[in-house]
């Protein structure tokens, strides 16, 4: 009776195993899957002291392109979303500067200008962030075909007056956070 009692126990159990609820797999939620990654970098770094401003005779002390190859690769640039550029100034000079940043396309057209009017020292650190995309933003397809960057500076102020703090720079520092999507 016992035999009996543990076999059926065993049947019952068997069976209730193979009559069990089981999801059917779907191997389509592949498809539905997003993958849109944030990507932070920095875009440029440029410092000049005082003592070479003092030194350019004229108003531009400084002006430069830089090459800027980050979404030469079609993959990138159809990718991106949107994304958000941040410039920070520092002023520790003793000069009144003009400083324009414009993104330029392979052709050297103007794609976007970001101009910042500088007073001299003592300042704050000047931060601006420009969106990019999105509804409130400035179209992407600016990011997307920007081939190089052009930074040009003016003294508005004197080429003799030094500032009284330690070691006197203009530095302008730049970064993006992009969101891209892979899949």
């Amino acid at each position: 009776m016992k035999n009996i009692s543990l076999n059926s126990i065993v049947l019952f159990m068997c069976l209730g195993v193979l009559s069990s609820c089981a999801e059917k797999q779907d191997f389509d939620q592949y498809d539905d899957i997003s993958v849109t990654p944030t990507l932070e970098g920095s875009i440029l770094y440029v410092e000049t002291p005082e003592r070479v401003i003092n030194q350019i005779v004229g108003v531009s002390f400084f002006s430069q392109i830089f090459n800027f190859d980050a979404f030469s690769e079609d993959f990138i640039a159809e990718r991106v979303l949107d994304g958000v550029v941040t410039y920070e100034v520092e002023n520790t000079t003793s000069k009144e500067l003009d400083i324009t940043v414009e993104f330029l396309d392979a052709s050297d057209n103007v794609l976007d200008t970001e101009n910042f009017a500088i007073d001299p020292a003592p300042t704050a650190i000047l931060r601006r962030e420009i969106t990019y995309g999105g509804a409130s933003g400035r179209n992407i397809d600016i990011i997307r075909n920007t081939s190089s960057i052009r930074v040009s500076a003016e003294n508005l102020g004197d080429n003799t007056s030094t500032s009284g703090l330690p070691d006197p720079k203009i530095v302008l520092r730049s970064s993006a956070k992009l969101r891209i999507r892979l899949k």
